[in-house]
C-alpha cells in the first residue's frame, strides 16, 4: 500500500532486484521475454481479480537498453510499443496486432517528475546497429506484454527503466550486469517519490 493505493511491482529477473529495491517491496517476478511476462501477469491479475484485490496501479521496473538515453539514468516510460508484431503485408501498421484496436505506442501512467522515454518491447536482446531500425528511445523484453494484461483487467500501468547497456556492442551477459547495482539504487530512489506523487493526484 502506497498513498492508500494497492501497488503491484513487477520485474523480470532476480539480478535486477538488488538490496535497495528489496528493502522497499516484493515484486511479481515474470521471467524474461514477452511470453513469460504475459503468462505470469495474466495469471497474477486473474487470481487477484477473483479475490477482489486487483491493484490500483501496476509498476513495471528494471533495466533497458538504449543508444539515446544516458547510461545509468532512470526514465519514466511515456509509452510502449511491440517491435515483434509486423502484419504490414496485410495492411496493418507495424506494431499493431491484427483485429485489435490499440495504437502503435500505448501510453502509460506517468505520475513522477522524471525524464520520460518511449519504450519498445520485443523478444530479442538488441545491440549494435539493430537500434537504428527501432522507433523508440529504449528497448526491453516485457513491458508491452504486461501492458496488454493490465488492459484486460482495466488496471493502470506505469514503467520505470534504468539504462544498463546500449552504447557499443553487447555480446555477453556481463555487459548487461555491469550497471545493475547502480540501477538498483537509482530505481529505489525513484520508487521513494511515489507516495508524494500519488498523494498529489488525490
Amino acid at each position: 500500500m502506497i498513498a492508500n493505493r494497492r501497488i503491484l511491482f513487477v520485474m523480470a529477473a532476480e539480478p535486477e532486484y538488488g538490496p535497495h529495491l528489496r528493502q522497499r517491496f516484493t515484486p511479481l517476478m515474470t521471467g524474461v521475454g514477452p511470453v513469460e511476462a504475459a503468462i505470469a501477469m495474466g495469471i497474477a491479475l486473474h487470481q487477484l481479480d477473483r479475490q477482489g484485490t486487483l491493484p490500483d496501479l501496476v509498476l513495471s521496473l528494471g533495466s533497458a537498453g538504449s543508444r539515446i538515453c544516458a547510461l545509468g539514468e532512470i526514465y519514466q516510460i511515456a509509452s510502449v510499443s511491440w517491435r515483434d508484431m509486423d502484419a504490414s503485408r496485410i495492411g496493418v501498421p507495424k506494431g499493431v496486432t491484427p483485429f485489435l484496436d490499440h495504437p502503435v505506442d500505448m501510453p502509460l501512467v506517468t505520475p513522477l517528475s522524471l525524464p520520460m522515454a518511449r519504450l519498445s518491447t520485443g523478444a530479442n536482446v538488441v545491440g549494435g546497429e539493430e537500434y537504428a531500425a527501432i522507433d523508440a528511445d529504449m528497448v526491453d523484453m516485457e513491458t508491452f506484454a504486461i501492458a496488454r494484461a493490465c488492459q484486460r483487467f482495466d488496471v493502470p500501468l506505469m514503467g520505470l527503466r534504468g539504462v544498463s547497456d546500449g552504447p557499443g556492442e553487447l555480446n555477453h551477459v556481463s555487459g548487461w550486469r555491469e550497471l545493475l547495482s547502480l540501477l538498483d539504487e537509482r530505481l529505489a530512489a525513484a520508487v521513494d517519490l511515489l507516495p508524494d506523487a500519488l498523494s498529489a493526484q488525490e
